[in-house]
């Protein structure tokens, strides 16, 4: 289904544009979209009833049903894209996205803010080029959506990244996060040290090397590195699961940030000494009895005659 869907769109887009296509080619694509269709309600079907069957509700079943079908690589996307959006509404209210009492947020988008822009002042150059260039009136009124949306669609992750720092909660644990594609939480208990280490690391988003070090990096570079006395695991922005035992990621003001976790560290071991019953000392004897035992009063002596 979702190879097909494409390739409708684009001959939608052939129609509209005055195209001839014949109509053998639309007659086997339509059907071919019917039979998509029509396959996907055959699969779905059985297991929404299943799971109707096992108790669940319509909702619950529905979504179950979806999951089994629709890859989970398109859902994360989608859902990603919803939770963008959202945050476009949260940055222009000025507000953040959960972010507890007694957190320490840790800003990361200085690296990426010129290029966002750039692509917006881009985009905008690009819909009124289109919107001169090109003659007719539907065509255009259809790029002209496309290309506002794109537009929307960059402010927004801008617009994620933005609303959802990197925290250093209240207990001093870290929480990484990259707008709406990526968080990860590592609990105090396993941060055995933190420091500045400014790194450029090749690849994409998020890669972690065979040794299990996570490079979260924005504009191709890492600011920090966590190191962790056991692994955490964390999902990938399509799906996939991983786990690290290192962590490197950027924030705007890394010395705030590697301050601010090793006081926490430091600060729950102080806590945990003060709990922490004092050593065993040596059993304290009775004191000594003054006098073994009691004597008889001497005699005083008779005065002189």
């Amino acid at each position: 289904m979702w190879a097909v869907l494409p390739g409708e769109l684009a001959l939608a887009v052939c129609l509209v544009a005055g195209v001839r296509i014949p109509g053998a080619v639309l007659l086997g694509a339509e059907a071919l979209v019917v039979g998509v269709l029509a396959l996907e309600v055959c699969v779905m079907w059985p297991l929404y009833a299943a799971r109707r069957r096992a108790g669940d509700r319509r909702r619950e079943a529905a979504l179950s049903a979806v999951r089994a079908v629709v890859p989970v690589a398109v859902r994360r996307l989608l859902v990603h894209e919803f939770r963008a959006l959202h945050s476009l509404g949260l940055w222009v209210l000025r507000r953040r996205h959960r972010i507890p009492e007694g957190a320490r947020p840790f800003s990361y988008t200085e690296p990426q803010t010129g290029i966002m822009w750039t692509f917006v002042f881009v985009s905008v150059v690009e819909t009124v080029v289109l919107a001169l260039v090109i003659p007719w009136p539907l065509v255009h009124a259809i790029l002209l959506v496309v290309d506002v949306y794109g537009i929307v669609i960059v402010l927004a992750l801008q617009a994620a990244c933005v609303t959802r720092p990197h925290l250093v909660e209240a207990d001093g644990s870290l929480r990484l996060r990259y707008g709406a594609l990526f968080d990860l939480r590592a609990p105090a208990a396993v941060i055995a040290a933190a420091r500045v280490d400014r790194r450029f690391p090749g690849g994409g988003l998020v890669r972690v090397d065979g040794d299990g070090t996570l490079d979260l990096a924005v504009g191709s570079q890492t600011t920090v590195t966590v190191e962790l006395t056991e692994p955490v695991e964390f999902v990938r922005p399509l799906g996939r699961r991983g786990s690290a035992r290192t962590l490197r990621f950027h924030a705007d003001d890394p010395r705030a940030a590697v301050a601010a976790l090793t006081k926490d560290a430091k600060d729950a071991k102080d806590a945990e000494d003060r709990t922490a019953p004092s050593p065993l000392t040596p059993e304290r004897t009775a004191p000594a009895a003054l006098t073994p035992e009691r004597t008889a009063p001497s005699s005083t002596p008779d005065p002189p005659a």
